[in-house]
Parts: C-alpha cells; structure tokens; sequence
C-alpha cells in the first residue's frame, strides 16, 4: 500500500480486510460447530455462543476501528499505529498479545487456505501502517 496515503484510508483498507478475515474465520469456526439454523439463529451462536467466544475480541477492535473511522476528526499515524498493535497482539507475530486467540487462531491459519491468504492481506496493509517517527525516514 502507498505510504503516501492517509491514515483514514490505510484504516478503512484495513477494515475491510479485516472483514474478510473476521468472515472467513467465523465460517470455518461454524462448520466446526456444525448446523446452525437460520442467518439469525447463526447470528446468535456467534454473539453468545461459547465455541465462537475467542472470536469476539477481534470483533469488538473491527467495531473500534470503525467507530473511529466514522468520526469526522482526522486520524494520526499514532492513532492508526495503536490499531495496528492491537491487531497484531492478537493475529501476531510476535511473542507478546493474546495467546488464547492465538493459539485458536493459528490452528485455523494451518487448517485453511482461504483464511492464510485473508491473513496475508491484512498481514501486507498492517505493515503500511508505521509510526510517525518510522515513516518519514529517507
């Protein structure tokens, strides 16, 4: 991704990715979980549903990071670089975040393709999002 770009759109590229990932891993946790009824019933299970719990600490930074994205105030480098740590706490790399959800996580990541290449995408924009200091070196 552009350097250039601001930190509102790198973030709003992000998101997007992060969706997919989110939808991927959702699908895969539900196969798992087998039969789940209606779009609604679904819906339930992944809200309270104690297999898909893991999950909700990835969704609740999406929600973050889209709030955020919905104020009209422009978003720092230091801003957007928090986001970018809250998220790598949780999909890595690193030895430092949560291994809870990592552990679950990286199982999945072995396990499915399609959520390796969701990873890669948000993996490539994560590393255009650097702090202020990083980011005006020649």
């Amino acid at each position: 991704m552009n350097a250039n770009l601001s930190p509102r759109t790198k973030l709003t590229a992000l998101g997007r990715a992060l969706r997919d990932l989110h939808k991927q891993l959702i699908q895969i946790e539900t196969q798992r979980f087998g039969m789940v009824g209606s779009p609604l019933e679904h819906l339930h299970l992944v809200v309270n549903h104690p297999h898909f719990s893991w999950l909700q600490k990835l969704s609740g930074l999406m929600a973050q990071m889209d709030e955020r994205l919905d104020e009209p105030e422009e978003i720092s480098l230091t801003e957007a670089f928090a986001f970018r740590t809250a998220i790598e706490e949780l999909i890595g790399p690193g030895d430092k975040g949560d291994m809870v959800f990592r552990s679950r996580y990286n199982a999945l990541l072995h396990d499915s393709p399609d959520i390796v290449i969701s990873h890669g995408a948000v993996r490539q924009l994560l590393v255009s999002i650097v702090p202020d200091n990083h980011g005006n070196r020649p």
